[in-house]
């Protein structure tokens, strides 16, 4: 590391150790971020993906306790004989008796001196360096959403390179808490075949079919004619001249990966969206404030050090978080989506 480099990565270091009340020998060792900074490094990740924007994001101090969401499709009117008994009132609140245990995840990262040394020379040296352990841990929040599917006492990246094993996700929890909700072709070998001609042997014709079956079969029916509800697209789903970026200002090409692009058609009636690291060949319909990220308040830790012997900094943070669905009954999980077109 260069001395320029050094001084200015010894400043940002300092400025951690003020805008948390502590020593610059604190942020050495592992220190509790405090409440305001901790607000402003969860916003300033939230902001860096449109998609954890538009989510229900609950920061809460407790690490477990019940979920509590609003059920706006309640049926609530109703007409009273007041002669002859009492107006009631109905609980709007959907409380389940479901949980959710925000648990420590790491997100620890390191930046090589070499590329510190690139940035030297540039007066944002700080926000550089923190921006980018920014929108990285935010495209990891939405990758463990989306794919996580158990919680290791050591994770394994190798094994599981898009952190199947560090949280249990949205997608798994339907799997295994709903299955009626989830569509896999468990009884068509394994696939949800789509294509010319596959209407005749227990598939689509379209993927247009495909939704509209999903909603009226899957989704409860009081959310059925819900305006919220979007179709979360894999990859494979939809080609790529279906869809336009969200938020077109937004040009560089390190943002590029953590945005929502949204479709320039509809499927089966609802808008399309694609989202980072959704499963390429699945299809989730729901509302996006159905699909909750939880973040216990007072929970983050950090610190930060210079590493000679691997010639690089490393920044160690964790925070207590957890996924849920809100309400299963708005949600509906398609698997294994396969287009082909069936022979004559």
């Amino acid at each position: 590391m260069r001395n320029e480099t050094k001084q200015k990565f010894n400043a940002y270091v300092a400025r951690i150790a003020e805008l948390n009340g502590v020593t610059v020998d604190d942020v050495k060792e592992k220190f509790t971020v405090t409440p305001s900074v901790e607000q402003k490094l969860v916003e300033k990740v939230l902001l860096s993906s449109q998609f954890l924007q538009w989510i229900n994001v609950v920061r809460d101090p407790l690490m477990e306790a019940e979920l509590v969401g609003l059920d706006v499709s309640a049926a609530i009117a109703s007409t009273t004989d007041t002669n002859s008994k009492d107006r009631e009132t109905k609980d709007i609140s959907s409380m389940s008796g479901r949980r959710y245990k925000c648990e420590q995840v790491n997100f620890d990262t390191h930046i090589p001196w070499i590329k510190l040394d690139q940035w030297a020379k540039h007066p944002d040296f700080q926000q550089k360096l923190a921006s980018l352990t920014q929108r990285t841990i935010a495209l990891n929040l939405i990758m463990m959403g989306f794919n996580g599917t158990s919680r290791s006492e050591t994770s394994n990246l190798s094994s599981n390179p898009k952190l199947q094993d560090v949280k249990k996700g949205w997608l798994q929890q339907l799997r295994e808490d709903k299955p009626a909700h989830v569509m896999n072709g468990a009884s068509t070998g394994n696939k949800i075949k789509v294509g010319k001609g596959q209407s005749k042997d227990n598939g689509y014709e379209n993927i247009d079919a495909l939704v509209m079956d999903a909603v009226n079969t899957l989704i409860d029916e009081v959310y059925a004619d819900d305006t919220d509800l979007v179709v979360i697209c894999g990859r494979e789903i939809l080609n790529d001249k279906y869809f336009n970026m969200v938020n077109t200002d937004l040009k560089p090409s390190e943002d590029l990966a953590s945005q929502v692009i949204i479709s320039q058609k509809q499927i089966g009636g609802l808008k399309a969206i694609r989202v980072p690291f959704f499963p390429a060949k699945s299809i989730l319909i729901t509302r996006l404030d159905n699909l909750s990220l939880y973040i216990q308040e007072g929970s983050m830790r950090r610190f930060v050090i210079n590493n000679p012997r691997r010639n690089r900094i490393e920044d160690f943070l964790s925070q207590n978080i957890d996924y849920k669905i809100e309400e299963y009954g708005c949600a509906a999980l398609i698997e294994n989506i396969t287009f082909e077109d069936k022979a004559e």
